[in-house]
């Protein structure tokens, strides 16, 4: 077993995992899983820049992460920073603060590696069981869109995410949809949508939009974690939150309170997924990117 600790720094959350791995049998032990909302892509679709506030609270979290590693003393780091920070003029202010806080670099890494690491986490105890997979990761900035089954085929990232369609359309979810339809188009055109393949959705809105689905009194990752989820439910889900106030919203018990203003958006965009890809149910992960990223530092 190796201990490795994996930081997944996006535009809406940074999120750690301390685990130990081998990769002799493809079993990871966790030790610690935890999120942070910290919303780090604030304003970056409407400035290019990220935003001082955002950087300070991306960087507390750094410094409450930076402890957590010492102590479970993991020997091996690896901090990967997705759309936000791509994107962002800015993003050599944000690469120093990492830094100087965990001693590495955060990689700035292309959608197409995103995708990758996507597909590992997600697909890896799965063993090629029910594969084909269409994997997506619906995050803040981008939704990347990965085709395989031991292997990746096919992969492409796009900049639906349900950060950058809240702040660069609000509530107009006419021109929402336009904006989502127009990327899904995008990735087809590299990334086959309509093979059949296992539909399987990562990252927050996904499991929250599952979870609501599911009727749980609170948030419970093992009842979601590979869970089935009809596309009527997830039609059902979407349609009463768009039905809803922030406050309706924001009393949903498995709601975490930095998803409430965006959740309508990934949902229309996770809706938007499963209607052009034909899929009867979709099949949630909680192991996503962040588990790619450990399995990367050993493979």
């Amino acid at each position: 077993m190796t201990r490795v600790a994996a930081v997944d720094c996006g535009t809406n959350s940074i999120r750690l995992l301390v685990a130990d791995l081998d990769p002799a049998t493809g079993e990871l032990h966790e030790l610690d899983r935890r999120m942070t909302i910290v919303r780090l892509g604030q304003g970056v679709d409407r400035t290019g820049r990220l935003a001082p506030e955002a950087l300070e609270r991306t960087f507390a979290a750094c410094r409450d992460y930076a402890t957590v590693i010492k102590e479970l003393g993991a020997t091996r780091l690896r901090f990967v920073a997705t759309s936000a920070s791509r994107d962002a003029e800015n993003r050599d202010e944000f690469t120093a603060g990492v830094r100087e806080i965990l001693g590495v670099d955060p990689e700035v890494i292309s959608g197409d590696e995103e995708a990758q690491l996507s597909f590992t986490g997600a697909t890896k105890e799965l063993n090629g069981a029910h594969g084909p997979y269409l994997v997506f990761d619906l995050g803040g900035g981008s939704t990347e869109f990965v085709l395989g089954s031991d292997h990746v085929e096919a992969a492409r990232s796009v900049d639906i995410g349900c950060v950058r369609m809240t702040e660069r359309h609000g509530e107009d979810y006419l021109s929402m949809r336009a904006d989502i339809k127009k990327a899904l188009d995008q990735a087809a055109e590299v990334v086959p949508l309509d093979t059949g393949a296992t539909l399987v959705g990562l990252a927050g809105t996904v499991t929250t939009v599952a979870a609501i689905a599911l009727g749980l009194p609170a948030y419970d990752s093992e009842a979601i974690h590979r869970s089935r989820i009809p596309v009527a439910d997830v039609r059902a889900v979407t349609q009463r939150l768009l039905g809803s106030t922030h406050e309706e919203r924001a009393a949903i018990p498995v709601m975490h309170p930095g998803r409430v203003d965006v959740i309508v958006a990934g949902a229309l965009v996770l809706l938007a997924i499963m209607e052009r890809t034909r899929a009867a149910e979709l099949v949630v992960s909680e192991h996503d990117i962040l588990d790619g990223i450990a399995w990367s530092t050993v493979l």
